[in-house]
């Protein structure tokens, strides 16, 4: 059956077997790859011959590296005010810090040029208790990266992440709106948006720039406890709504590929049988 919109997978979310990851992901569909961690390694330690390992085998299984989902800007903002401490830090084996930027973004651009992925995520500093105070200094920061990306014929996507600055859809709006540059748009994740106290779908997707969202990812949670605490589970199954946003996101013109990000521990703890579950579903979602 066709898809309407093209799928893809962050590759670690299955397994550290890349063979049997890359073999799961062709039999649900998926034409697309998102690099974040492979070998044992986040990205941005691996070697060249390494990221050129990981493309190849992609190709061989009817792959193309899409993004780059690097940990760019995912460190603590100097002078800002204090970190919301309500917010769990995902790292995935690459902790930096401000000064680490410059290097990591040139990394970036060397395996972009090497996977053939257009698209470089990144966040917007770990999230302090004022959001809004930091958003002049995000967007001086995505600027500068910007300008590299152009230089570079790349796209560098800012990721609502909700344990960053921007984490809802109102937010990712509103620092967009103070950018004008084109290479700077949108990896959406209206779970992130869930997972930050706001609603991912439909209300925070309603205030996004349509045309500057390049990148989706899905994964699905309902919030437990203190409200801060996310429940993770089957793609559809939660409260981000994905069947309508999927639906929403066709009809305003988005053609780009939706990733899963599974997050969901699985049946019996099983990651690799989550993340074909929640593959399944999104396959199901996208079908015509």
């Amino acid at each position: 059956m066709p898809l309407r919109l093209p799928i893809a997978a962050i590759t670690d979310e299955f397994a550290a077997d890349l063979p049997s990851t890359l073999k799961a992901m062709q039999d649900l569909g998926m034409t697309g790859a998102e690099l974040r961690m492979a070998f044992g390694k986040n990205l941005m330690t691996m070697s060249d011959d390494e990221v050129k390992d990981f493309t190849r085998a992609c190709h061989d299984h009817g792959m193309q590296v899409i993004s780059l989902a690097t940990p760019i800007l995912k460190c603590v903002l100097p002078d800002a005010p204090p970190l919301d401490e309500r917010f769990h830090q995902d790292i995935f084996g690459s902790k930096n810090t401000i000064d680490d930027q410059p290097r990591l973004m040139n990394r970036a651009v060397e395996i972009a040029h090497l996977t053939g992925a257009k698209i470089i995520r990144v966040f917007s500093y770990w999230r302090t208790v004022r959001p809004q105070e930091t958003y002049e200094r995000v967007v001086e920061a995505l600027e500068t990266l910007a300008v590299r990306a152009e230089q570079e014929d790349l796209i560098v996507g800012l990721e609502n992440e909700h344990a960053c600055n921007v984490a809802t859809g109102e937010e990712a709006a509103m620092v967009l709106g103070r950018i004008q540059h084109p290479r700077v748009k949108l990896v959406w994740d209206p779970a992130n948006a869930v997972c930050a106290g706001g609603q991912g779908y439909p209300a925070g997707y309603a205030t996004l720039p349509k045309d500057r969202i390049v990148h989706v990812h899905a994964k699905d949670c309902t919030m437990v406890g203190d409200g801060f605490t996310p429940e993770w589970g089957p793609l559809g199954t939660k409260d981000t709504n994905w069947q309508a946003q999927v639906e929403d996101l066709i009809r305003d013109g988005y053609r780009g590929y939706i990733s899963i990000e599974t997050h969901w521990p699985g049946p019996g703890g099983n990651k690799f049988q989550a993340s074909m579950i929640v593959g399944q579903n999104l396959h199901d979602l996208v079908s015509a």
